[in-house]
């Protein structure tokens, strides 16, 4: 019988048990974040829910229990772990048009629809948002508020300084022929083989990573080499450098006798410098292509393809891919991956592996996509008319959105100091001859995180709240994302001429950066003061 198992407790003792057993308050709500998302088994019986002591005994001993646990202790019991979607994998938080195109700063979708949908739970308690509903999201970056609302039935439009985020925005939420985008891959692909069969580069390529295959399975095993690093056993500087340096010897006498050229003569610019030069050529060649593209939602996505691609060929180490420090023209020990890497030859493969992914996350999207508009304008949100700007690109929806106005804004604005957005696509700036606008981004990182950057960035986003409020409907709802580490986000609340009337605070698990440690952010929910 159900009620005989002591070892099962309703969700007010289970949140009691945790709080006597850890010393610290677990609340009901986090012991039902728990039963919801399968941490721990549910038990029902007469309408009730009921866990076992057992089971949430051994989740705080797990990874993910502990991980919760110390955080709190960092950052505040008021960490809403609810909002970790830790539950997710990565290909949920990633999911189809989210990884077309590497962007660093964006959120996870989940965080977009929790906020958009129209669920209520013990955090969310009312509905903010419904369909049909427009959503204005001023900083738009790589989009994920225009994807997010179309896939609820919401129309969006964003708004960005940058060109290049907006044509990753609008490639995303774009319909495309899929037959023709397919057959112009496959042209430029053809021509880019017939380009590589008549250079040398390629045996060259091929007899370097056959050797190097040799040299990582003799010397650096997995995972036999990994397990003597973590126990000491090896002196990894030191043994690294040994066979990196006898390997250089090999590659620079190949290099010397199939006559290699890997630098460019002109370094002034990015691609000249960041990319070797039979790379460099591929790329030249490609892009000769793709300006031949008749079909211009064709010829966007494949910059998008070509962009992906030339990213992943920089010439870097595979630990330095999000912060580039030097060129890298020869073979290296890597810290990522414990072997010696090589530097890239060909675009060709990556050119390969993005086309077929790119194919299949938009014929993903396509298949749940409503019909909704979505628009990223290119432009300044703290001065742009923004009901021009859509007249001047869908008359029809100008007139919709001109009587019913923005419901809220979803955005995430830049951090203080924290990313220069020009400078992460600058490979696509060079390339493609976009117009850099770096002195229009607010809270750069090259202004620093000093009381001027501070103060230069409140007004930023003040400027934009407020210019943003005449496009908005009465009794909106605004969410802003932010790691508000200098507590500026009242300030600029009460400067637009809002308040602030709550505040979620969220940890932010699946983060790139080297630094794994405890993180948070809050969602910030503003209405009219």
């Amino acid at each position: 019988m159900l009620f005989k198992d002591k070892d099962l407790l309703t969700i007010k003792e289970a949140s009691e048990w945790a709080s006597n057993h850890l010393d610290r308050s677990i609340s009901t709500s986090n012991i039902s974040y728990l039963v919801q998302y399968g941490r721990v088994k549910k038990y029902t019986a007469n309408g009730a829910i009921y866990v076992n002591k057992k089971e949430l005994f051994n989740y705080y001993k797990s990874f993910r229990g502990k991980r919760e646990i110390q955080w709190k202790k960092i950052l505040g019991e008021d960490l809403n772990w609810h909002l970790s979607f830790d539950h997710l994998r990565e290909v949920d938080t990633t999911k189809h048009v989210h990884r077309l195109h590497p962007y660093k700063g964006k959120f996870i979708p989940q965080l977009v629809e929790y906020f958009l949908d129209d669920h209520t739970d013990e955090f969310k308690r009312d509905v903010f948002f419904k369909k049909g509903d427009i959503i204005l999201d001023p900083f738009c970056g790589s989009g994920t508020t225009l994807v997010q609302a179309n896939e609820l039935g919401m129309h969006a439009i964003g708004v960005d300084v940058s060109d290049f985020n907006s044509l990753i925005s609008n490639a995303k939420i774009k319909k495309y022929d899929f037959r023709e985008l397919h057959n112009e891959i496959q042209k430029i692909t053809k021509e880019l083989r017939k380009f590589l069969s008549d250079l040398n580069i390629v045996n060259f390529d091929n007899e370097i990573t056959n050797k190097l295959a040799i040299i990582n399975n003799k010397y650096f095993p997995s995972p036999e080499y990994k397990y003597k690093l973590r126990n000491n056993e090896i002196n990894e500087e030191k043994y690294s450098l040994k066979h990196v340096e006898n390997f250089r010897k090999f590659y620079w006498e190949l290099v010397k006798k199939d006559n290699i050229k890997l630098q460019q003569d002109n370094q002034e610019s990015f691609i000249e410098k960041w990319y070797l030069y039979p790379i460099k050529k591929e790329i030249d060649l490609v892009f000769d292509l793709l300006k031949s593209i008749d079909n211009l939602s064709t010829k966007k996505i494949v910059t998008i393809i070509l962009s992906r691609t030339i990213r992943s060929c920089r010439a870097t180490t595979h630990s330095d891919l999000a912060t580039l420090v030097n060129p890298v023209i020869e073979p290296y020990y890597c810290t990522k991956h414990s072997k010696i890497c090589k530097p890239l030859f060909s675009i060709l493969g990556w050119w390969n592996r993005y086309s077929k992914d790119t194919i299949q996350r938009l014929s993903k999207f396509n298949s749940i996509r409503t019909n909704t508009f979505q628009y990223c304008i290119t432009g300044d949100s703290r001065d742009i008319n923004i009901f021009d700007a859509i007249e001047d690109r869908n008359f029809n929806f100008s007139s919709i959105l001109k009587k019913k106005k923005f419901s809220g804004i979803f955005s995430s604005p830049p951090y203080v100091g924290l990313i220069d957005y020009h400078e992460q696509h600058a490979y696509a700036y060079d390339l493609f001859g976009f117009k850099r606008r770096d002195e229009l981004e607010i809270g750069p990182l090259y202004k620093g995180k000093g009381r001027e950057a501070r103060e230069s960035y409140v007004n930023g986003i003040v400027d934009v709240l407020i210019n943003c409020k005449k496009y908005l409907a009465n009794d909106y709802n605004i969410f802003l994302v932010a790691n508000d580490k200098f507590d500026l986000y009242p300030i600029i609340a009460e400067r637009g001429g809002m308040k602030i009337v709550n505040k979620f605070k969220r940890p932010v698990l699946n983060r790139t950066e080297r630094d794994k440690g405890a993180y948070s952010e809050i969602i910030f929910h503003f209405k009219e003061q």
